[in-house]
């Protein structure tokens, strides 16, 4: 597949490969266990430049583009995807809202420390009340001085107990809401009355930290508003779609782990005589997840591309985390009914995959969403308005 890829590309994912073997796979089985990431290797991740992979090098980033950071995003999540969480969560949707949009001062204040990974970002949109309905928000920002103080709540927040930065979307105009009257934050974790909630008990992800955040008169200046006041509605739904790419490519690196292991198990294990490599069963499970891991692949880095060359690609975004979370679902449910019991133990990494790719048909716009943002693009290509 790699002719697909420049040379730089290429070498990229070599060493991040290489990186993944000998740092995140070894910490990765004690990781879920502890339900908390290793603090060592968030230092390493930071050191070599992970933080900060896509951003310009004038931030102290490496420069590499969408189409690097999926192919790390890949990388990452074909062996840990809490590793490959927090990462998403720290670049592709919290610092990414302010690498869009945050003024010359912002950037220039927070992005070296975020690429260097000295501090952690987070991505403050889902509340109570609104998850799906985004423009439901009702955590408030209110104006005194040259000061806004939010009060409310945020919660299912992806590093929240890790994050020294969150990017917050408040109500700033509740006559307005979401809609223009809705404006993003930069909110420090030692600003007086902020508090993180205890990390959430998962499913799956156990190394990726999730809270509530409870907002508490919290003073935040003026100049930590990101983009436009009122339009931040606007800068976190452009963030969104950038998101939306890379949890494809996580999907695909955690399809093709499963695919990958696959092989190798069905070649050892012998069941009636012969490897079970030879059943027509096995052999149809195979050639199901390797075409759509290789249309997922097709999709993931064609989407990069767009984004790369500065093309429209919020339809096929949604269509990355649709397709994408999918396919890893069947792959990796495919996978563990070809080992059988030794899958669904919790000693090998199937088990733990399993748990793990389940959420991504939820987070950062549940599947559903996906296929009304598609649909609306489609219709609206053909001259039909969905909405007003």
């Amino acid at each position: 597949m790699d002719f697909t890829f420049s040379p730089e590309h290429t070498a990229l994912r070599r060493w991040l490969r290489d990186f993944v073997e000998a740092e995140i796979k070894p910490r990765s089985k004690q990781m879920d266990r502890d339900s908390a990431p290793d603090p060592e290797l968030l230092r390493l991740m930071g050191e070599v430049g992970l933080f900060g992979l896509p951003f310009s090098q004038k931030y102290g980033g490496m420069g590499a583009g969408e189409t690097g950071y999926s192919i790390m995003m890949e990388e990452i999540n074909g062996a840990d995807a809490s590793m490959g969480t927090v990462l998403g969560a720290h670049i592709g949707i919290g610092a990414m809202s302010l690498y869009l949009d945050g003024s010359p001062l912002l950037k220039e204040k927070y992005l070296p420390d975020i690429c260097a990974g000295k501090k952690i970002a987070a991505f403050g949109l889902t509340e109570p009340g609104a998850g799906s309905d985004a423009a439901g928000i009702q955590l408030r920002a209110t104006l005194e001085g040259d000061s806004y103080f939010l009060d409310g709540q945020k919660m299912w927040i992806t590093n929240g107990p890790i994050a020294d930065l969150i990017m917050v979307l408040a109500v700033t105009n509740p006559a307005l809401g979401a809609r223009g009257g809705a404006t993003v934050f930069v909110v420090e974790k030692e600003m007086a009355g902020f508090k993180p909630g205890k990390p959430e008990k998962k499913m799956g992800l156990h190394a990726s930290p999730t809270a509530l955040l409870t907002f508490d008169e919290v003073r935040v200046p003026k100049e930590n508003v990101v983009g436009q006041l009122g339009l931040g509605f606007v800068t976190f739904m452009q963030t969104l779609d950038l998101g939306r790419i890379t949890i494809g490519a996580g999907s695909l690196g955690g399809a093709q782990a499963a695919l990958e292991a696959s092989l190798r198990w069905v070649k050892a294990r012998q069941q009636f005589g012969r490897a079970i490599a030879h059943n027509q069963s096995i052999q149809f499970m195979l050639a199901d997840m390797a075409c759509e891991i290789e249309a997922l692949r097709s999709l993931v880095y064609r989407t990069s591309w767009l984004v790369d060359n500065g093309q429209p690609f919020a339809k096929e975004a949604s269509m990355c985390k649709l397709f994408g979370s999918e396919v890893a679902s069947r792959c990796i449910d495919r996978a563990l009914q070809i080992h059988g019991a030794l899958g669904y133990s919790r000693d090998f990494p199937l088990e733990r995959g399993w748990r793990d790719s389940r959420i991504s048909e939820i987070f950062e716009g549940t599947n559903e969403i996906q296929r009304i943002v598609i649909a609306e693009q489609l219709l609206q290509e053909h001259g039909v308005r969905i909405r007003p």
